[in-house]
């Protein structure tokens, strides 16, 4: 027999279509969890899928646990990411008798992402239903009864692990809320969550699941950073390791209006943290983001006057038409410059003569001297479709500034990543589009996307992958500690 060659002497090209192929196999058959497909290719480099072993050999020699280790897995790893998948389908609907199991695994003797892991194990359907909480909850930007519910009920968790916290009241939205487990301001980290969104009660979707998802309004963008932070503040106290981080949790209430409320508390508290971390979503490639867009954001009226006869009326419409389509062409997505009009309405008639439009128009930009430019070119537009009868209103301007990626970003960034990697999460680096508080914060070492893996892009019901609760809290639980050391 000849010694095993992994992985195998073949192109990029023809390993990623067999990857594909054994997949897509995989999820025909409905497998779960793990399984070894085995493939022949002939001289023409056709691919034969010839069987998928749904029980592979776990023998240290076996095919299975030799290609895990060149991945990366060695044989402790590999056994806990069967089990943690396992767990999390099993046993999250159900109370468990874990105690014993978790006195004589998790010992003071194994290392501390073990014992970490294990705690996080035992305590899956706890998270979930805290969960399942905060997603009932809803917390539009102008239900400050919603909003401050859910502050309260993020205060219960905390103030069982030793925080105090501060109210920084608000009159228009709900109340900005500090939390800390030392006297003193002045931190090793702050982490950054909001507690709004822009969902009225009417629209939100409500908590359910599936074996692999969970869904509900809230859910990926907000309220799972934040049961992430909660999980991984828990383990850390089991394993006594809590009170050695000065920690900040900053959780502001008007994300949805841009952080105008906020940002001076945000940028006057970040002044006072070593390293930030916001808790958004990662993306469904398990990300973190690294950099953001500024955002700046308009609104733009069109109003007839005078109008004498109906070709007034097609000559306002045209002319509104025609400045969104000049709007739109300034994007330039390589300069990463993107502007869209959105909330688009044009109202006319040409029996009453009358003409009258609104739109949104919002634009993303990486770097801030863009701003001034973008500013400039959109209402120099507006000059050269004015006419005679034709009054067009624009007011607004930037919102946020660009998350830029610092040596200080890239330094956090290149730390968190090699903590993902000794605990075989999967984790990349993203330059997310939408702006964020975060990017009210210069010149430190910040991240953000530290939440669960999900996305909210399909329609506005956002979901987050179920296994990446245990893994993201664990790593958060990682790094708060090694930002410790």
């Amino acid at each position: 027999p000849r010694e095993k060659i992994c992985p195998a002497d073949i192109s990029k090209e023809i390993a990623e279509e067999m990857v594909q192929l054994s997949k897509a196999a995989f999820r025909a058959l409905e497998l779960r969890d793990f399984t070894r497909v085995d493939i022949r290719m002939d001289e023409k480099e056709n691919i034969y899928l010839l069987e998928i072993n749904s029980m592979a050999s776990l023998g240290p020699t076996s095919s299975y646990v030799y290609a895990a280790q060149v991945a990366g897995y060695d044989y402790v790893s590999l056994v806990n990411k069967m089990l943690d998948i396992a767990v999390i389908r099993y046993f999250s609907n159900s109370v468990i008798p874990l105690q014993d199991i978790e006195n004589r695994i998790v010992s003071k003797k194994a290392p501390l992402s073990v014992r970490i892991r294990g705690y996080l194990r035992s305590h899956q359907q706890r998270t979930e239903n805290l969960l399942r909480e905060m997603v009932t909850i809803n917390t539009y930007v102008r239900n400050i009864d919603g909003v401050n519910t859910l502050s309260s009920l993020i205060w219960k968790q905390l103030n069982q692990l030793g925080f105090h916290q501060q109210v920084i009241p608000q009159v228009e939205v709900g109340n900005i809320i500090l939390f800390s487990n030392i006297q003193e301001q002045e931190y090793d980290i702050l982490l950054l969550a909001h507690l709004d969104n822009n969902i009225p009660f009417k629209r939100q979707v409500h908590f359910r699941e599936t074996e692999q998802r969970l869904y509900g309004t809230g859910i990926w963008a907000n309220k799972g950073g934040i049961a992430v932070m909660i999980a991984a503040l828990q383990s850390l106290r089991f394993s006594r390791l809590l009170k050695k981080t000065r920690i900040g949790i900053l959780l502001t209430t008007d994300y949805s209006l841009y952080g105008r409320l906020s940002q001076s508390t945000i940028k006057q508290i970040a002044n006072n943290a070593k390293i930030i971390i916001g808790l958004k979503g990662g993306n469904l490639e398990s990300s973190v983001v690294t950099s953001r867009s500024g955002a700046s954001l308009y609104n733009c009226q069109m109003n007839l006057e005078k109008a004498e006869k109906a070709e007034d009326v097609s000559s306002a419409t045209a002319s509104f038409s025609k400045l969104l389509c000049s709007w739109s062409e300034l994007t330039n997505e390589p300069e990463g410059i993107v502007v869209s009009p959105s909330e688009t309405e044009i109202k006319s008639n040409i029996a009453d003569l009358y003409a009258h439009g609104e739109t949104l128009l919002s634009a993303r930009f990486n770097k801030s001297e863009q701003a001034d430019d973008i500013d400039g070119k959109i209402k120099a537009a507006v000059k050269k479709v004015m006419k005679k009868k034709v009054r067009i209103h624009i007011e607004g301007g930037v919102r946020r500034p660009p998350m830029l990626k610092t040596p200080n970003v890239d330094q956090l960034w290149q730390r968190v990543k090699k903590i993902a990697d000794q605990l075989d999460i999967r984790l990349i680096e993203e330059h997310r589009w939408s702006s964020a508080d975060i990017s009210f914060i210069h010149n430190s070492a910040a991240i953000d996307g530290m939440g669960l893996v999900g996305t909210d892009a399909v329609r506005k019901e956002e979901f987050i992958l179920r296994h990446s609760l245990l893994d993201r809290s664990l790593l958060m639980a990682m790094v708060i500690n090694d930002i410790n050391k």
